[in-house]
C-alpha cells in the first residue's frame, strides 16, 4: 500500500516475524476461530463463511463469494464487507504466531468493484512485530489468485490478554468459551477482534 500512515510503519527496532513452531502446516485449511464470528463463523447465516490456509512463513490465503446479502450497490460488495474480508484474513495471521492480538488500526484502498458472486482471493502476511505490536498486510484479487487487485490493507494489530475479551465481550458467550474442553478452540475464539 503506498500511502500508508506513519502509524502503520514499524518502528526501527522492529523484528521480522517468527512463525511459531506448533503453527499450522503450510497448506493447513485454519478453520473458524469462533462459530459466531460474522468472518468465519459457520453458524452465521449471512456471515463471509471465510475460508483461510496457513501458507509459508507467516503468511495466509483465504477466500469467500460474495452474496446478495453482503452487496452494498445493487450487485457489487458492501465496501465495509470488504473491509471486513481484509480484516478477517489479517486477524487470522496471529495464528500463525500463537498470539492473541486485536486490530488497532486498519487501512483499506479499494481499488476496483467486486460484483456480488465473485469470489475475492486473499493473500496477508505479518512483515514485522515490534513489541505487542504486529504489523501486516493484505491483498484482495478477484479472477483467481493471480487476477487484479480489488482491494488491499495494511494494518497494525496489538497483542492482548485473554482478559481483554472478559472485560469486555458478553458474559454468557466468554464463560462457555471458556469452559470449552477443547484447548485449540477454546484459544482461537479470541484470536481476532475487536
Amino acid at each position: 500500500m503506498s500511502g500508508s500512515s506513519a502509524a502503520l510503519q514499524p518502528p526501527a527496532d522492529a523484528v521480522k516475524p517468527v512463525r511459531h513452531p506448533d503453527a499450522p502446516a503450510p497448506g493447513e485449511l485454519l478453520g473458524a476461530h469462533y462459530g459466531e464470528c460474522f468472518g468465519c463463523g459457520g453458524e452465521q447465516p449471512h456471515g463471509l463463511h471465510l475460508q483461510a490456509r496457513a501458507g509459508d512463513g507467516v503468511r495466509i490465503t483465504a477466500e469467500f463469494t460474495v452474496q446478495p446479502a453482503h452487496q452494498g450497490a445493487p450487485g457489487l460488495a458492501h465496501g465495509g464487507v470488504l473491509a471486513t474480508a481484509l480484516d478477517e484474513t489479517l486477524g487470522s495471521l496471529n495464528w500463525l504466531l500463537r498470539t492473541i492480538a486485536v486490530t488497532g488500526r486498519l487501512e483499506t484502498d479499494f481499488v476496483r468493484p467486486v460484483p456480488v458472486g465473485t469470489t475475492l482471493y486473499l493473500e496477508a502476511e505479518v512483515t514485522a512485530v515490534a513489541g505487542r505490536k504486529i504489523y501486516s498486510r493484505a491483498v484482495g484479487r478477484v479472477g483467481g489468485p493471480d487476477g487484479p487487485v480489488a482491494v488491499r490493507a495494511d494494518a497494525l494489530f496489538v497483542e492482548v490478554k485473554v482478559e481483554h475479551f472478559v472485560e469486555h465481550g458478553r458474559e454468557e458467550e466468554i464463560r462457555a468459551v471458556m469452559n470449552d474442553p477443547d484447548q485449540v478452540r477454546r484459544v482461537r475464539a479470541f484470536e481476532v477482534n475487536p
